[in-house]
């Protein structure tokens, strides 16, 4: 008998798929977690991270959902953890995980909302909607000037996994050249144009009109685009982040904006996070900010994608078999 905590909501029907795995597995599910501290989640809220337990920890053997990684260390009986994000810093630091234990990410559930995230900011961005929406504020009926294209444009793409290729595919079919950067592995996927390892960052950084960085938090991501590497970018460059906050210099980003060197800026991760009320981004008008809200459960797709590669790793788990989206501790990617 294999105990399975399931911190995310389910619906009924996801709550049967679980179920299907028969007699061998004992749940308790987000909506329904013992004395009465769970009770009805109004779908697509996480359950909190309060409510869930060192007890609830303690008895299972696979956790489903992003738990408060301090909880871990007392998880004696842990063997999986499938978190319910594509990002796993918080669960990668020696000693967080138990002895053991495997860690799977959701990479393939985000692929589509967070690449139509980045395409909407983009294109408000190179269409000026973002002035406009600023110009509507304050009822005033009058041009923003000059707008850009994607078609000819060509886009860099930091990180070429679901999120990146997702993205790489949508700038592709609006005509853009599309230039993909790797950690490893130079193949070229049919979406791109030109494929290159990180260490030609700096080569590459001139020739981008948009540079899109779709990278995990790693300690070799951290400050990646830094005061130097913005000022290699192509005047007029606009920069797209939905990795994480600290892969850019803020500061310098904004330097950057306010003297007019770089045409825009779409972010959905910041550093710091959550923003805080009278930084400096929220005012800059050709920043697009928004709370880190491109992932999460604000597509039901996603949700949905998340519940299947569980539901798949469930499987595998209770066979001995392999499972998908595997970590690898020491660089915090998934396993290729």
């Amino acid at each position: 008998m294999k105990n399975i905590l399931v911190t995310i909501p389910v619906s009924q029907k996801q709550r049967k798929d679980l179920e299907q795995e028969g007699a061998s597995v004992r749940y308790r599910l987000g909506e329904a977690l013992p004395s009465g501290r769970g009770g009805a989640l109004p779908f697509p809220d996480l359950l909190s991270a309060d409510m869930v337990t060192e007890e609830d920890i303690a008895w299972a053997d696979a956790i489903l959902g992003n738990v408060r990684p301090e909880l871990l260390k007392g998880a004696k009986k842990l063997k999986w953890l499938q978190t319910s994000s594509a990002g796993v810093e918080f669960y990668t630091a020696p000693g967080t995980m138990p002895e053991g234990a495997v860690l799977t990410n959701a990479t393939g559930a985000y692929g589509l909302a967070i690449s139509e995230h980045m395409l909407g900011m983009l294109l408000m961005i190179y269409k000026k909607l973002e002035l406009y929406r600023d110009a509507q504020l304050k009822e005033d009926w009058a041009g923003q000037g000059e707008v850009r294209t994607l078609l000819g444009a060509t886009v860099l793409i930091m990180g070429m996994g679901d999120i990146g290729g997702s993205f790489g595919k949508l700038c592709k079919a609006m005509g853009a050249y599309v230039i993909g950067l790797r950690r490893r592995d130079g193949s070229k996927p049919g979406y791109a144009d030109e494929v290159h390892l990180t260490g030609e960052l700096d080569r590459l950084l001139p020739r981008a009109d948009v540079v899109a960085v779709t990278l995990p938090g790693t300690p070799e991501t951290r400050g990646m685009l830094d005061k130097e590497r913005i000022g290699r970018m192509k005047p007029g460059a606009v920069v797209l982040n939905v990795g994480r906050g600290y892969i850019i210099d803020t500061e310098a980003l904004c330097d950057a904006l306010e003297s007019g060197h770089l045409g825009g800026a779409g972010l959905d991760v910041t550093e710091p996070e959550p923003l805080p009320k009278g930084h400096r981004l929220w005012g800059l008008p050709t920043a697009v900010v928004t709370p880190h809200v491109s992932g999460g459960y604000h597509l039901y797709e996603t949700h949905q994608r998340i519940v299947d590669i569980f539901t798949e790793n469930l499987s595998r788990f209770l066979s001995g078999g392999e499972l998908k989206n595997l970590v690898d501790f020491e660089t915090g990617y998934r396993k290729l």
